[in-house]
């Protein structure tokens, strides 16, 4: 079973890890869970954000200057908890660590919380770490919604009858959400029952289309060729669908992964691809 931010995040503050770096694209929802986790073992909780400062449920003192982000972390110290545990969250702090005395503050900072048990979370989209940091941050993952998570959201959207497709198309809805953030397939799923009047899964490979075309790296396509249409390459042909038909062998190790295709352009490598 995988596990969650608040698991691994519980774990690596009973271990004293004192940097924790949270990669996350939905800092709301990571905000959510960090909040949860320290409701439940009693633990002071800070965030500190360029545009409200430094704030939480913790007792605080207004520091000096609000929107200073070295103010904040030289402030921690100060705002503990002496009694317990105290976290300290920083969104989208990777933006301010091209400066050497942040720094210096927070490797002054990680060394001190382990005497008086303050963490130093920073939570951003990117793992972009300083050389001088690399050592003392620990990279956590939050991971995106699930097929459980993503159903329940669906459900959570369309609250209609006749708004939810039945058990087999529904799972060809899930299919297409998956790697979506929960706020992406929020809106995939409203904007598919505007337009249809239920959720289809059209919208959402629309949506992750466009997605993709933000990288300009790579392209969606979704189209209905097939090896019918394409001519020659045989041996390919029969390799890809004998490897296809081997996909319910029950040793996973067995199973043949993909094929790699190298040639010099126009030898029809795009199409076969598009085919297959």
């Amino acid at each position: 079973m995988k596990k969650t931010l608040r698991d691994n995040l519980q774990e690596h503050v009973a271990a004293c890890f004192t940097g924790l770096w949270v990669q996350s694209a939905e800092h709301d929802e990571a905000l959510a869970e960090i909040g949860a986790l320290c409701d439940s073992q009693r633990w002071s909780l800070l965030v500190w954000d360029i545009e409200r400062g430094l704030h939480g449920p913790s007792r605080l003192d207004e520091p000096a200057n609000q929107s200073d982000p070295l103010a904040a972390i030289r402030s921690l110290s100060g705002v503990a908890d002496p009694q317990g545990t105290t976290l300290l969250v920083l969104p989208n702090f990777h933006r301010f660590l091209n400066s050497a005395e942040i720094v210096q503050a927070l490797l002054r900072q990680f060394f001190i919380g382990k005497q008086i048990r303050t963490f130093v979370v920073v939570l951003s989209p990117v793992v972009d770490i300083p050389v001088e940091l690399a050592k003392l941050f620990v990279v956590l993952n939050h991971e995106l919604p699930d097929r459980e998570q993503l159903a329940e959201l669906a459900h959570s959207v369309a609250t209609e009858p006749g708004e939810l497709p039945a058990d087999d198309e529904f799972g060809r809805v899930l299919d297409a959400a998956a790697g979506l953030t929960r706020y992406e397939a929020e809106g995939a799923f409203s904007l598919s029952l505007v337009r249809e009047g239920r959720i289809q899964p059209e919208t959402l490979w629309e949506l992750k289309s466009q997605t993709l075309k933000k990288n300009g790296l790579l392209h969606l396509h979704r189209g209905e060729d097939s090896f019918n249409d394409l001519g020659g390459l045989s041996a390919l042909k029969e390799f890809c669908l004998r490897t296809m038909r081997r996909q319910g062998d029950a040793n996973p190790l067995k199973r043949p992964k993909g094929v790699l295709l190298l040639s010099p352009p126009g030898c029809g490598k795009s199409s076969f691809v598009k085919c297959l």
